[in-house]
């Protein structure tokens, strides 16, 4: 470990948010989401869901804990209403209700709703970042190494969406709308999990109240 940078912990961050975050599986939803976009609005979304999701994630990296506690929000209710509002984006998804004339709203809100929060900045990589900095030395290794992380997995967010428009292309309208249909099954499904160990989670903290 050098006195700027904790590899390890850099490492262990990144991979964790990483398969959290699923650079790789973040495509097939960005592309149900913009579909009705062209190739430049698609563009200017994947960069203001990255900024977005990179703040995000920033401010619960240093006052998550904080945050919660002021506003007597415990870490199950935010897995829950995360999943909720996830379940909702994947409904729109598999009824087709963001197409057509719902385009513009689509348009105007895919970057930061649902895209940066909760499907990027979600509850389970918000836990991850907040438990990998309360479980740090909090030196200026460590703060410079969850950074480095931070910033690592939202270049590889990025460059998925960036070049999701390659594959929208390659795949054409029927395609896409194939894409939209198993997009919103897997976000379904991803949805009631986040939401499932959501529910455990109350049930655990009740019984270890009792």
């Amino acid at each position: 470990m050098s006195a700027y940078l904790d590899v390890t912990l850099f490492l262990t961050t990144f991979l964790t948010l990483f398969v959290i975050m699923d650079p790789p599986g973040i495509i097939p939803v960005f592309l149900a989401l913009t579909s009705t976009q062209t190739a430049k609005q698609r563009r200017a979304a994947a960069a203001q869901a990255t900024l977005t999701s990179f703040g995000v994630m920033l401010v619960f990296t240093l006052f998550g804990r904080s945050i919660l506690d002021f506003l007597q929000i415990s870490l199950p209710a935010l897995e829950v209403s995360g999943g909720l509002l996830l379940l909702l984006v994947a409904m729109e998804l598999l009824t087709g209700k963001g197409e057509g004339s719902g385009a513009t709203k689509t348009k105007n809100n895919v970057a930061l709703v649902p895209l940066a929060t909760p499907l990027m900045a979600g509850p389970g990589s918000i836990v991850a970042i907040m438990v990998a900095a309360q479980n740090s030395s909090g030196s200026i290794a460590a703060w410079s190494s969850l950074g480095a992380a931070l910033l690592a997995v939202h270049v590889a967010l990025w460059l998925a969406m960036r070049f999701a428009d390659v594959i929208h292309s390659i795949l054409g309208e029927d395609g896409t709308l194939l894409i939209t249909r198993l997009a919103g099954m897997l976000l379904a499904a991803i949805a009631v999990q986040i939401m499932a160990n959501g529910v455990f989670s109350f049930i655990d903290a009740y019984l270890g109240s009792t």
